[in-house]
């Protein structure tokens, strides 16, 4: 079975925690602490692979998740390190963002990767906070949170050329004829269910990857038979060869044959309906195909290449393989089609720096990842790191922030939902 589309859950590993120790060792009775760093959790990593053809491997399992970092231990020992999880993708995945539909990455080259969900950073024991003030700090920094996210994997073809055209014009015979790939071949009025990809190699041993693109049909912008699904797939190539039934023995018309197919192109993209076409006239071993052949040149005119072949018996076939190697190494590599800044958006949540100062009604607010980590990491029944979250508010500018918002004696301030009197 071909699966081309996908929805699955991924999550990081979260941070491990820092620890809170002290030395007691016989001889270091004043020892001080000694509470190692957490680990840094797994990233969720996707990684295209060329051995791959589908996205089969995604379409039952829909979770997928990170180990976590290791706590920090006493004796300064630092937690391990959650490995990553590693997703493999075929060439010419895309991930999108489920939920907004932007695309993260492009992943179109054998082992290139992308870091879908970053793994939380490990705690920092309470040895970290040790200063001459402060001898024996008793409490830790907790584990950096794990990112996850719904994401979409949509393959889309990699192919130089791509054959399009109706149903039963003779695509797969092509294809047959012109690489190794083997698709199956009937006399059917219905559409492949699957593309099917192949290698030309041609005699001056250049080479390139041509697809049979099935499931168009008239209405297939709109959806009808696999349309949307196979659609997508020529996005991806240069080149178009339109393969057309020229005998008309499936009783339609070669001329309003090309043009549907290209109406279908353009509804479903316009861009689609700009790439280069070479147009193929096949079954031409077949009985009265002269005035079909005669239409369908003066109908087009010289808009578009046209050869007339066989290929069933191989007629032809060569000067258009030749024509499309030309045609695919003139034509530069599209450039990528995502936007980093609104990729980077997404992530933005999980800046270590963010913090958002506010008034809400009567009440004066705090918040943002790094308030967050804050609040988590301080013991509010020790002085020590009561004082020590005092002391960031006001390197961070927290404090002169909520004082130009107008904050006075005896007001309510919530940082992170966890109510404080405002105190000058």
């Amino acid at each position: 079975m071909f699966v081309d589309i996908v929805k699955i859950h991924v999550k990081s590993g979260k941070g491990g925690d820092g620890s809170v120790a002290f030395r007691r060792e016989k001889y270091e009775p004043m020892g001080g602490p000694a509470g190692g760093d957490g680990g840094k959790g797994g990233d969720l990593v996707i990684v295209a692979n060329e051995g791959l053809r589908t996205l089969m491997d995604y379409r039952f399992k829909r979770f997928y998740k990170a180990p976590d970092g290791e706590d920090g231990r006493n004796k300064q020992q630092y937690g391990s390190k959650g490995e990553n999880m590693i997703l493999k993708v075929p060439v010419g995945t895309l991930v999108k963002d489920a939920e907004t539909g932007i695309v993260l990455a492009d992943l179109n080259s054998s082992g290139q990767t992308f870091v879908v969900a970053k793994g939380g950073k490990g705690g920092r024991g309470n040895i970290k906070f040790k200063n001459s003030i402060r001898r024996a700090p008793h409490f830790a920094e907790p584990g950096g949170k794990s990112e996850e996210r719904w994401i979409i994997l949509e393959l889309k073809l990699i192919a130089d050329v791509g054959l399009i055209g109706f149903p039963n014009v003779g695509k797969s015979t092509f294809l047959s004829k012109t690489t190794s790939a083997r698709p199956k071949i009937a006399n059917y009025h219905f559409t492949t269910i699957k593309p099917n990809l192949g290698v030309v190699r041609m005699s001056s041993g250049e080479s390139f990857v041509m697809a049979d693109i099935p499931g168009l049909i008239e209405g297939a912008s709109d959806g009808v038979g696999l349309g949307h699904e196979f659609l997508r797939h020529i996005e991806r190539t240069k080149v178009l060869i339109h393969v057309i039934d020229i005998s008309g023995q499936e009783g339609r018309d070669p001329v309003d044959d090309f043009y549907k197919i290209n109406e279908e192109l353009r509804s479903y993209s316009p861009k689609l309906a700009l790439k280069q076409q070479l147009v193929v006239l096949n079954k031409t071993d077949l009985p009265d195909v002269e005035e079909n052949i005669h239409r369908v040149k003066e109908s087009l005119g010289s808009a578009y290449k046209i050869y007339e072949i066989s290929a069933i018996t191989g007629k032809g076939l060569e000067k258009v393989l030749y024509d499309a190697l030309a045609m695919v190494k003139s034509i530069e590599e599209e450039a990528t089609f995502y936007d980093p800044s609104e990729v980077a958006k997404l992530f933005d949540h999980v800046k270590k720096d963010t913090i958002n100062v506010y008034k809400e009604g009567n009440i004066y607010k705090a918040d943002g990842y790094f308030l967050e980590v804050l609040v988590d990491s301080t013991n509010f029944e020790d002085y020590d790191s009561l004082r020590n979250f005092q002391k960031v508010l006001i390197d961070k500018g927290v404090i002169d922030r909520l004082k130009a918002l107008g904050a006075a004696e005896g007001d309510s301030v919530e940082i992170c939902g966890i109510a404080f009197d405002y105190i000058e």
